[in-house]
């Protein structure tokens, strides 16, 4: 690899990852607002906050993990299944806690 190579390669990496920090700060503050300033029903904000969660996965690993969608290899593969295992046992456990709470205060 040439040095002009090597450096065209650098910047289109710092592009991504700036990018991808550009995209997840922006959908952050999006799911923030959304909760902040309400301007849907409390379902329809929930739903707003869950697909704007998975837009910011599909950013974490394209951008930062570098997962393409174009071939994936079994180490992206696996990968992928143990997020979505962390994610759903986290998800399941929150709202065990939080279902238990309500029970509790009502």
């Amino acid at each position: 690899m040439t040095p002009d190579e090597h450096a065209a390669e650098r910047r289109r990496e710092t592009r991504t990852y700036l990018a991808g920090y550009a995209a997840a700060l922006l959908l952050t503050a999006a799911a923030f607002a959304a909760v902040q300033w309400p301007r849907f029903p409390a379902r329809t904000v929930f739903g707003i906050v869950l697909g704007l969660g998975l837009m910011q996965v599909v950013v974490q690993f394209r951008c930062f993990l570098h997962i393409g969608f174009k071939r994936s290899s079994r180490a992206d593969l696996l990968l992928v299944l143990f997020s979505v295992l962390i994610i759903a046992l986290m998800v399941s456990g929150t709202l065990v806690v939080i279902f238990n709470l309500r029970e509790r205060m009502m």
